[in-house]
């Protein structure tokens, strides 16, 4: 059966968005802006930008209260046949405090090794999850890996490697005195990303442990690892400001690890930032809902063929606008994260058609259950 129109919407919605995030996220850290100091400077506030990602998250659980409501209200059985709002509403929210914590580290990482990175790079360098998650499902959830998922996990290094040296060669063609500090910032942005998925990859295996025998509603756990990571990582801003920290980590007007005042003051000189950011909670929001959906109207892969899309505009975008230069290994190492995750999933060219035409078959099968995936992370 072929795509419905509200398919359709779905995948692009999740495509857009999913890329507006990554991409809004690189637009703030490129514009400049006086500061509180007066000093015109870079906008490198990756804390106060995570606290913008839980805010989007935060609202999934506003949407969720809204639907449930509503269908509550209907008197007819709604809220339990909805898939938006089925599944236990009776659980400890506290559950949730552990996954919040991980995704606040994980993305507050993930922001500074964006400020010192490519975007395109930091998209694909979230790969590496696969590799975190394989490795500690096999200690924490006893499963053991089977060959395609050792083919893919030896797909997906072998891809990063070709990107990191790709951007190496990039960098070897510039100044002798930019080739030190690109460097220097590539790699400390790279390695800061692959600390944070393997934060994330813990998550994961935290949620499929604990959570998803819940049956919790997703936009609802989304929701509230975004409540939980605003009031700690908000809560978290004021000692920042009090912690100093040496280049590249301070770039702001009292070099400490989060300037709150200077980022407030950086957006009121340059609204551009504001916009960004709004960008950011918008998007992350829709990205979530979307990749929900996906993942019930169609299936797991699909939103893995979807997430891989979104990494190759996330590239095209950034070499439009000049962020980055083109090297041909770049798409060479795009291709073998591509296969990697593919081979990891157990997708082959013949079923992977079979998917995208008959995207809706398991759902019409009653023997089939839906598979339903933890929620994907919110990327800059």
């Amino acid at each position: 059966m072929a795509w419905t129109h509200y398919q359709i919407v779905l995948a692009v919605v999740m495509v857009a968005t999913g890329s507006i995030n990554t991409l809004t996220t690189a637009w703030a850290d490129r514009m400049s802006a006086a500061g509180s100091d007066g000093v015109i400077r870079k906008f490198s506030h990756p804390f106060v930008q995570g606290c913008s990602m839980f805010l989007g998250e935060l609202a999934c659980l506003v949407v969720f209260k809204i639907f449930y409501v509503y269908y509550r209200s209907r008197n007819d059985g709604s809220e339990i046949e909805s898939d938006i709002v089925r599944g236990n509403t009776h659980f400890n929210p506290l559950l949730f405090v552990p996954p919040a914590v991980c995704d606040m580290l994980g993305t507050s990482l993930m922001y500074v090794g964006l400020n010192l990175t490519y975007p395109s790079s930091f998209q694909m360098l979230r790969g590496a999850i696969i590799i975190f998650t394989a490795l500690l499902s096999v200690a924490f959830l006893e499963k053991k890996i089977k060959t395609h998922e050792w083919v893919g996990i030896f797909g997906v290094i072998i891809g990063l490697v070709t990107v990191g040296y790709s951007d190496y060669i990039l960098i070897k063609e510039k100044s002798p005195a930019d080739q030190i500090s690109d460097l220097n910032g590539i790699i400390t942005g790279d390695m800061l990303i692959l600390m944070a998925t393997i934060i994330q990859a813990v998550q994961m295996v935290y949620e499929e442990k604990f959570v998803v025998s819940k049956d919790i509603p997703p936009l609802q756990a989304v929701g509230w690892e975004g409540v939980f990571g605003f009031v700690i990582l908000g809560s978290l801003l004021y000692p920042f400001y009090y912690i100093p920290v040496n280049p590249p980590f301070s770039n702001n007007a009292h070099h400490v690890i989060e300037d709150l005042p200077d980022a407030l003051a950086q957006m009121r000189n340059n609204p551009l930032i504001i916009y960004s950011i709004l960008g950011t909670i918008v998007s992350i929001a829709f990205f979530n809902y979307a990749g929900i959906s996906v993942t019930k109207e169609m299936s797991a892969t699909t939103r893995m063929i979807l997430d891989s899309v979104r990494t190759l505009f996330v590239w095209i975008v950034s070499l439009q606008l000049n962020w980055q230069k083109y090297h041909p290994l770049q798409l060479l190492g795009f291709a073998l994260l591509i296969f990697g995750t593919a081979a990891y999933n157990n997708i082959r060219p013949a079923s992977l058609y079979s998917s995208l035409r008959s995207s809706r078959s398991e759902e019409e099968n009653d023997e089939t259950p839906i598979i339903v995936t933890p929620p994907d992370q919110p990327t800059p």
